[in-house]
This record gives C-alpha cells, structure tokens and sequence, in this order.
C-alpha cells in the first residue's frame, strides 16, 4: 500500500520442487508487477504447471528408490590424504549400494563440538540434499550420538558415518557363519552406546525410584525401564556371540594343528582391501570355476573370512595360501575386536604376501595403513614379499619408484603377468621353512611343536 492510498506492487514468490534444475535457490521468485498487471497474471495455470512439476519430481524419486541418494561429507583438519579420503568414501558409498550425487571436501581447522561444520554449512547442505533429492549425509569422519542427533535435528536428513557405512558393507558381504557373527558382534557393540545415547532424553524418566508421583514435570513413566530393556538384550546377544566366536576359534585352531603336522609352508595374502588379493589367490592355484574359486569383485569388503586354499611353487612344493579380510586406514575399533581372531590368524603365516595397489593414487599411504595393522597385530616382522598388482594399469614411473622404496614384484594378476617373477620371489621367502631331506623344517611354527 502506498502513501496516496492506493495498492503497491504485488511480490509473487513460491517453493520449488526437489530435484529442479537450473535453479539456484530452493525458491523461485517473480519479478514484482502492479495491480494492473497482475490482472493478467493466470494464477490457476501457475499452480496447474507447479502440481505438474511436482508430479514429475514425484515419480522420478519413485523411480530412483532401488538405491539411496546420499550426499559426502568429508571434513580436512589440515590432513595431505584428505582428497584421498572423500575418494575412498565414495568407493564406500558405492559398495554400500548408494548413489552418490554430491560430495564436498570442508575445510576446517578446529571441528565444531556439535555439528562439526557448523551451522551455515549444515543449511547450505541442506538445500544441495533438497535441490539434488538426496535423502542421506554421509560423514568421512565418525560421529558421536549426539553430534549425529544435532545434525539431524539441523538437516532433518538422514545422518550416518564412515564407520557405519563399513559396518553395513560388511554386513552386506558376510557369508560364512563366522562372518556373520563377527559383524553382528561389531554392529551391536557400536549401536549400544548410541541406542543409550538416544535414550538420555529418558534417562530422567522414572528416575524418582519407581515412584509416579515424584520427578519434575514431564519426567514422570516407565521410560527407563524400556532403555534398561534394550540395554540387557544388548548386552546378552553380545555375550552370547562372544562365546560362539570363541568355539569357532577353538575349532581354528584345532585346523591350524593339523596344517602344522603336515608340515606344508602358510603363505597369508595381506593388503589394503581391493588391491586384488583374492584375484591373486585365484590366479596363483588355477581357480578358475567355482568351488575352488574365490569371489574377486570390483568392490570394497569383497572377502571377508579367511579362505585357503593349497597351491604349488617350484622349488618349494605344496604350500598352503590363505586370502585374509581387506585392510583399511582407521579401521573402526568395534570391527577391529569382533575380527581380531581372524586378523590374528595372519600370524601362523610363514610368509606375507602384501598386495599393492599400484595402479590406483596413494599406494604409499596405502601400504602404511596395512603395515600399522600388521603391527597392532604383532605381525609386521614375518618376512614379507611385496607384490605391485595392477602393474598393467599402472604408470611406469610409480611402478619404478614403488619397486625402489617397497623392493616389490610388479604383477597383474587379471592379466597373469608376472606371476613367475612373484613365485620366485616367494620361493626366496619360503626356503628357511621348506622341509628337506637334509635339512629339518625351521621357524616358529616348528618351535612350537
């Protein structure tokens, strides 16, 4: 309304739907127009053209619900591996069935206590997650209960972290009865302290020693005794999984025995997980065709439980090669328990096989993180032979450096090049433990008995 009285220009603004392109706002806004003008304004063709739009929007999400949108959150506190990280995210995402359809490296020296990016970046997040359709944030970093139920309070999207994307990737790929307790083992010791982080709220509830009538308002009822609930069924399934882990590691063990007395060398195949160890153990026993086969996929977590199998090296004989669980940088504690017999079976080895990745940007950082691995597990020290796979692939000029600072063997074993240069190598390896008519079996294994 103007000073004279009469009606000023009239602002014509609305929402736009999710997914829209070209827009760069979640609104659109008209340009103002008089009274006169907006006579001619056809508000009912705009609504129609909008419920159409929106329509549209609607059944392109239908369309797109076999696999989840999320968006990548990958926080750089100053690390040089930082790109590297937001990469192995998304290889994550990928293998946890997701489609990625943004992902941002946040620069941020000191981390916010709450929201770790704070709040105007959480907003700008939102507005991507709303313009791209994307219904998840996924964090580089891991989170606590709390700094995840703040971000979700803030976004109002689904929130999770790298360490629970890895928990449901291995879950997705356990097969075998130890796998799957392992993982089931790993998940529940990490959903406890954020079930009971959920639960704080509560914590006060019934808090005045079963009495109804005392606590502060609104903080009267049963709720801890659901939360007590929860956390002793937790508690049971966990004690109960221990011990079923603990038979099957009895039942390891008694294998392990018997391998001893046949006095055949263990060659334990070790590396950054889809560096292409279980490609290797197949090309290495002639494992073309299932059961002998030994699933090598794109993908990361392919393999989880330990598979042997019994090959042949000339020079040495029979030897048995076992293809371990993938390693990755800053494993999560909770899987790192649940799969410690498994890992710690790498130490009946003879002989490590570490496979490289060479093909692939950051093998250096790579092999550290298997190597800190190996030495948490008290491993490090076995004689190790170092293959390069993905030579094939690879620049020349890595291959070089890497064979300088690593001593390794370039392979492909997709291709089977270089595989004789490797059998040699190991050969090498394995001589002090190969029995001979002369000379008795040496090495640990042989102490032990």
């Amino acid at each position: 309304m103007l000073k004279d009285g009469f009606p000023g220009n009239v602002h014509v603004a609305h929402l736009t739907p999710p997914g829209t392109t070209g827009e760069e706002e979640d609104w659109r806004v008209y340009p103002p127009q008089s009274p006169y003008q907006i006579e001619d304004f056809d508000l009912g063709a705009q609504v129609s053209a909008l419920e159409e739009e929106i329509a549209r929007a609607s059944r392109l999400r239908e369309a797109r619900k076999d696999r989840e949108r999320v968006i990548l959150v990958q926080i750089d506190t100053g690390e040089f591996d930082a790109e590297e990280r937001l990469a192995e995210l998304g290889e994550l995402a990928r293998t946890a069935g997701a489609d990625v359809v943004y992902k941002e490296l946040v620069f941020r020296r000191h981390l916010k206590p709450g929201t770790l990016v704070g709040a105007g970046k959480l907003e700008e997040l939102t507005s991507r997650a709303y313009h791209l359709d994307a219904e998840t944030l996924v964090f580089g970093q891991e989170l606590s209960p709390a700094q995840a139920r703040e971000i979700e309070a803030v976004t109002s999207l689904k929130v999770i972290d790298r360490t629970q994307l890895i928990l449901d990737i291995f879950a997705l790929h356990a097969q075998g009865v130890e796998s799957r307790l392992q993982v089931e083992l790993a998940q529940l010791r990490y959903m406890k302290p954020r079930l009971l982080g959920q639960g704080t709220r509560l914590s006060r509830i019934g808090a005045s020693g079963g009495s109804a009538a005392g606590g502060a308002i609104g903080t009267r009822g049963p709720g801890e005794t659901k939360l007590e609930l929860d956390r002793r069924r937790i508690n049971d399934r966990i004690s109960f999984l221990e011990g079923q882990l603990e038979n099957v590691a009895t039942r390891r063990e008694e294998r392990r025995k018997r391998r001893e007395r046949n006095d055949i060398p263990v060659v334990s195949i070790v590396g950054y997980t889809n560096a292409g160890k279980s490609t290797l153990l197949n090309a290495f026993t002639h494992a073309a065709e299932e059961p002998r086969r030994v699933l090598a996929e794109n993908k990361l977590f392919a393999t989880l439980r330990p598979t042997s199998r019994q090959g042949f090296l000339p020079g040495v004989g029979q030897v048995v090669l076992t293809d371990t669980v993938g390693f990755i940088r800053d494993l999560p504690t909770d899987l790192q328990r649940a799969f410690r017999a498994t890992l710690e079976e790498i130490g009946d080895a003879d002989v490590l096989l570490h496979v490289v990745d060479v093909a692939s940007p950051g093998a250096d950082t790579r092999y550290e993180s298997v190597r800190r691995i190996l030495e948490d597990l008290g491993t490090a020290d076995l004689p190790t032979v170092v293959a390069l796979n993905k030579a094939d692939a690879a620049d020349p000029d890595v291959i070089e450096r890497e064979q300088a600072r690593l001593g390794g063997v370039p392979v492909s074993a997709a291709r089977g090049v270089g595989l004789d240069d490797l059998k040699a190598a190991l050969r090498g390896a394995l001589l002090p433990f190969t029995v001979t008519p002369e000379t008795p079996r040496e090495g640990p294994r042989a102490d032990a008995r």
